[in-house]
C-alpha cells in the first residue's frame, strides 16, 4: 500500500518530497512477503466468500464484480508502469495461473451452479467453465481427481486468465523506482511517536535501530501503511477518527511443497468453501506459487491466534491496543463471534495429521513427507463500532483519515494488496480534495477506467483485459 501510494504521488506531484520509514532491514518482509500471503490476484474469479449464499438461497454477484473492478485498476496501473519501463520484466512479479473453485456435496454443487449463473455473462468474468465431471477436472488439474472416490459428487469452475502475484517482488520494484524518482527509503528505522502541531504539520519521532539513535522529521502529510502495526501508530496520533477501533489478530500457516513431480501436476489456484464459523481469510485453497522464478504449491491457510500484530513484533500488541474508547467494541465482538472463537481453538489444537486430512480433501494422494509447514503473515481484522449493531468484526480493509486530510492509515486484510491502487486513489481523493480534479487527467492516462466501471461495457472491458494482458505477458 505504501509503495503504491508513493508511486502514485511521485507521478501526480513530482515536486513533493517523499520519505519512507521501514522498521525492518528490508521492505516487503511482513504481509507483502511472498510466503506470507497466497499471492492471489484477488479478482473474485475463485473466492467463494465474496459471493455468500443468502438465507433465501439467492447469490448476489455485486461484491464479486466490485472487487474485480478494483483489481483491474491495479492491473492497469502495473501495466502502465511496465510500458513506461518503470517496473521490470512482468514475469518477475505476475504470472498466469488459472483460478478455479472446487466443491463437494450436493448442497455445495447447487450453490456453485447459482454462482456460475450469476457470473458467466459478466464482462469481467469471461471464459468461465463449469463441470461436475471428475475426468474433466482431472484434465484441468490432476491432483484434485487422482484416487478420488468416483462416486463422490464434485463440481468445479475454471477461468484460465487468473494470476499469481509475488507482492514482495512488486513492492521492492515499486520502492526501487520510487528512489529513482527522488524519494528516500529508510530501513531499520522505527516511527515511535507522532503528534500534530497547531500549524497542521506532523512531528514524527524516529529511532534508528542500527546504533539505537533517535531522530525526528516533520511532514505535512503522513500515511500509516504499517500492516498490523498501523493501529498503534494511529492511536498514538490522537486523531478522533480512530476512536472505537480495535484489532483482532489472526495468524496462519501453510503447507508447502517444492517437489517438482507434484508441482508439475497442478497449475492453478483452487479455492473451496470455508468451514462453518471460519473467517473469510481462512477459505482453504491449493495454489500454484511462482516466487523468485521457482514454482511451488501452497495449501492452507490454517488459522491460529497470537496477540502479536506483526510477525516481527511483541506479544503485548493486543493488550497495549486496548483503550477506554474501544474496549466496549472489542467485548461486543467477542460475545457475537463465538463460532469464530470455537473455530480458532480447534485450529490451535489441530495436529499435523489433521492438517494433512484437510489437504487430502483437495489432493487425495498427498503424503506428509512431501510437505513442510510454514508460518504465514499476521492479519489484524478490524473491530469497530456501528450504530445499532455495537461492536462488529469487519473482514476487509478500512481507510482511516483525519478530518483535515493530513493523515491516513489502513487497517484490515483481504483483498489487500490486489486492490492497492484503487484504495490509494481513494486515500488521495479523501486527503487532497482540492487537488484530485487537477490530477484526474494524469490518473486517466495511467488508469484508463478511472472514474468509470468496466463491467457495464463489454467492449471496453474486453479491450482493457486484452491490453493489460499483453503488457503484463499474461493469458488474455
Amino acid at each position: 500500500m505504501s509503495a503504491t501510494l508513493g508511486s502514485l504521488i511521485s507521478r501526480l506531484q513530482p515536486d513533493w518530497s517523499i520519505r519512507v520509514y521501514e522498521r525492518l532491514g528490508e521492505v516487503a518482509q511482513e504481509s507483502s512477503n511472498a510466503w506470507n500471503n497466497a499471492g492471489t490476484g484477488h479478482a473474485a474469479l475463485c473466492e467463494l466468500n465474496y459471493m455468500p449464499e443468502a438465507k433465501d438461497g439467492t447469490v448476489d454477484a455485486s461484491k464479486a464484480i466490485s472487487i474485480n473492478e478494483q483489481f483491474q485498476i491495479s492491473r492497469q496501473y502495473w501495466a502502465y508502469l511496465v510500458e513506461q519501463g518503470d517496473l521490470p520484466e512482468p514475469t518477475n512479479f505476475i504470472n498466469t495461473a488459472p483460478h478455479m473453485t472446487f466443491v463437494r456435496g450436493q448442497k455445495n454443487i447447487e450453490y456453485l451452479r447459482k454462482r456460475v449463473a450469476a457470473l458467466k455473462d459478466q464482462p469481467l468474468f469471461p471464459g468461465m467453465e463449469y463441470t461436475e465431471d471428475l475426468e474433466r477436472i482431472a484434465q484441468w488439474t490432476p491432483l484434485l481427481a487422482k484416487r478420488r472416490n468416483p462416486k463422490q459428487k464434485v463440481a468445479a469452475t475454471r477461468i484460465e486468465s487468473g494470476t499469481d502475484v509475488d507482492f514482495g517482488a512488486l513492492t521492492r520494484s515499486l520502492f526501487a523506482d520510487l528512489e529513482k524518482r527522488g524519494a528516500q527509503v529508510n530501513t531499520d528505522t522505527q516511527v515511535t511517536w507522532l503528534k500534530r502541531r497547531k500549524d497542521g504539520v506532523w512531528n514524527l519521532k524516529l529511532r534508528r535501530l542500527v546504533g539505537n539513535t533517535p531522530d525526528s522529521v516533520r511532514a505535512r502529510f503522513v500515511f500509516v501503511g504499517a500492516g498490523g502495526g498501523a493501529l498503534a501508530l494511529l492511536q498514538h496520533s490522537g486523531i478522533p477518527e480512530i476512536k472505537g477501533f480495535g484489532g483482532f489478530p489472526i495468524s496462519g500457516q501453510f503447507l508447502r511443497t517444492t517437489n517438482p513431480k507434484i508441482v508439475a501436476q497442478h497449475q492453478a489456484k483452487v479455492y473451496g468453501k470455508a468451514a462453518v464459523g471460519a473467517p473469510p481469510m481462512s477459505v482453504p485453497h491449493l495454489d500454484t506459487r511462482v516466487v523468485d522464478g521457482e514454482t511451488a504449491l501452497l495449501f492452507g491457510p490454517y488459522a491460529g491466534f497470537t496477540p502479536k500484530f506483526l510477525k516481527s513484533s511483541t506479544w503485548f500488541d493486543l493488550p497495549f491496543s486496548i483503550r477506554l474508547h474501544n474496549i466496549g467494541t472489542m467485548l461486543g465482538v467477542a460475545f457475537k463471534n463465538f463460532d469464530l472463537v470455537k473455530y480458532l481453538v480447534g485450529e490451535l489444537l489441530a495436529g499435523r495429521e489433521k492438517k494433512m486430512r484437510a489437504l487430502r480433501e483437495f489432493m487425495p494422494t498427498a503424503k506428509s513427507e512431501d510437505w513442510e509447514l510454514i508460518t504465514a503473515g499476521q492479519r489484524v481484522q478490524v473491530m469497530k463500532h456501528e450504530d445499532g449493531k455495537g461492536g462488529v468484526l469487519q473482514f476487509g480493509t478500512e481507510v482511516i483519515t483525519g478530518a483535515d486530510g493530513s493523515i491516513a492509515g489502513l487497517l484490515g486484510a483481504s483483498p489487500g494488496a490486489s486492490t492497492a491502487a484503487p484504495i490509494m486513489l481513494d486515500v488521495l481523493k479523501r486527503c487532497f480534495p482540492d487537488r484530485i480534479d487537477g490530477w484526474a487527467p494524469k490518473i486517466r492516462e495511467m488508469i484508463p477506467s478511472y472514474g468509470t466501471t468496466l463491467n457495464g461495457d463489454p467492449e471496453v472491458a474486453a479491450a482493457s483485459l486484452a491490453r493489460t494482458a499483453k503488457a503484463l505477458q499474461l493469458q488474455a
